[in-house]
């Protein structure tokens, strides 16, 4: 291998693990503000609901595409949400091509003969997909309050009572809620996004909220003033993540965010590897599209301080981490052989010590989420290695299909908005076998998958000669990892 290879090789492997560095460092910071915002929780002023005069309308938006297992549910449990029936709407946003659409209509009926103020609409096409749904309904919706709920959700009935209330103060435009998971035990699988999501709806989302930072609506058990979407610029469809889109531009115009930890909305993970890859690629691609059409609007802002720029730019570049961790994954065999070929460089690969740091404060940080959820204690603290190391075994095993997606949403490569589904699965009992809604075919970077599995196996027995095992762990992980994922992609068909 040329020094010139060599120090390219070096360079960006080196720039990789920095900013993966950088991303921990942020993290820890949002730690700090999470603990001291536990500590120093405020009462912000609330609506009195039980005086006629401040209890205001509520417009409830239930954005669906083809969900026949689970549209029962959902109108069920929106049903029984406790509000006044004459300050409560309810638009079921049907963008369903299958006959799914006479089922929801039939439901709808029953329940508008309940005295429910409930419709039912269906669009020509999709333009926009949940954005443009979101905005057609939002054009006749009653509401000075708009609350979203996807498919997969349940709220509690009391859900729009704990946070309805909040808007009493006029600057607030949204109040979002923690994810609860109803099927968090069913499989490797459902534990680990989970537990990466329980990082974001604790960690994260308090961290940042707490000191101002800006967060964002989850697309999904949250609630909107409805003057705040529409002077923030109304729904676009121009990212798949219309979600951060709209949170973005609402906070650069000053509206504030509220985020209530204590109240948590449960909802259902994917339980197959092709959904949860659909759900990881429209999520990260959204994250990169944002940062291109974002990150300037943030950066030259002059109502926001240096720190919530910062934060701003680290949250927008999340996604972007999958393409560090890639390279560093795919990189660090050939540091193995240049680190043994160029005894004078060994000073660099003391950089390498930044990957283990990073790894050290992900690991604390995410110990103070879980607990927070899971509790604390011995046997606690046990689960909690095992669950940490397999989420990050899975998480490198994703990181080839989300770097895909982040390298699309950087160029500005266009996509159709793919839907995550659903299955009304809640044990160990239910299949998702019989659903008609699943991805049959394999996704082609498993291939690729089953090829760096070997790749990091090699990089394992590279150690041997080399009598270098520095980074035997981490390829044991990427093996694991890669080799978890394409077992699961292959033998996960119907």
């Amino acid at each position: 291998m040329g020094i010139t290879i060599a120090y390219i090789i070096i360079g960006i492997y080196t720039l990789s693990l920095l900013l993966i560095f950088m991303y921990s460092l942020a993290q820890l910071n949002l730690l700090v503000n999470y603990l001291g915002q536990r500590r120093n929780q405020k009462e912000a002023p609330k609506f009195n609901l039980m005086d006629p005069r401040e209890i205001p309308h509520v417009t409830v938006q239930l954005p669906i595409y083809n969900e026949q297992y689970v549209i029962e549910r959902l109108l069920a449990n929106i049903a029984l949400l406790e509000y006044p029936k004459s300050k409560l709407e309810i638009q079921v946003l049907d963008d369903s091509t299958d006959d799914s659409v006479q089922e929801t209509a039939a439901r709808i009926a029953d329940l508008a003969k309940t005295g429910l103020d409930i419709h039912h609409i269906c669009r020509t096409n999709r333009e926009g997909y949940k954005a443009g749904a979101l905005k057609e309904g939002l054009k006749i919706a009653k509401g000075e309050f708009i609350a979203i709920f996807d498919a997969d959700f349940l709220p509690d009935a009391d859900w729009l009572k704990k946070t309805v209330p909040y808007f009493k103060d006029t600057e607030i435009g949204v109040v979002q809620t923690r994810w609860g998971h109803i099927n968090r035990d069913y499989s490797t699988l459902t534990r680990i996004q989970a537990f990466a999501l329980d990082a974001h709806f604790t960690l994260e989302q308090v961290g940042r909220n707490a000191k101002g930072h800006f967060i964002n609506f989850n697309g999904t058990a949250g609630i909107w003033r409805k003057e705040c979407i529409l002077d923030a610029g109304n729904w676009e469809g121009d990212t798949l993540t219309e979600d951060l889109d709209l949170s973005y531009r609402a906070q650069l115009k000053n509206w504030k965010f509220k985020y209530l930890e204590d109240v948590e909305t449960p909802a259902e993970l994917p339980v197959v590897i092709s959904a949860a890859r659909s759900q990881q690629f429209r999520w990260n691609k959204g994250g990169a599209e944002n940062f291109r059409k974002t990150v300037w609007s943030v950066l030259r802002a002059k109502n926001i301080p240096f720190k919530t720029k910062f934060h701003g730019v680290m949250h927008l570049l999340n996604s972007s981490m999958f393409l560090c961790v890639f390279l560093v994954a795919i990189l660090s065999i050939p540091m193995l052989y240049i680190k043994n070929s160029f005894g004078h460089l060994a000073l660099v690969f003391e950089l390498t010590s930044f990957f283990i740091v990073s790894t050290i404060i992900l690991f604390i940080c995410y110990w103070f989420t879980y607990k927070s959820i899971q509790g604390s204690g011995l046997d606690n603290f046990v689960s909690y290695i095992k669950l940490f190391f397999t989420f990050f075994s899975v998480a490198l095993g994703f990181s080839l299909h989300n770097t895909v997606a982040v390298l699309e949403g950087h160029m500005g490569k266009r996509s159709e908005f793919v839907r995550t589904p659903k299955f009304n699965i809640n044990s160990l009992k239910d299949s998702w076998k019989g659903n008609k809604y699943l991805v049959k075919k394999v996704s082609p970077n498993t291939i690729l998958e089953f090829g760096l599995m070997l790749y990091f196996l090699f990089g394992m027995y590279s150690a041997i000669p080399l009598n270098d095992f520095g980074l035997f762990p981490f390829h044991f992980m990427l093996f694991l990892g890669f080799g978890f994922v394409f077992l699961k992609s292959v033998t996960s068909k119907v």
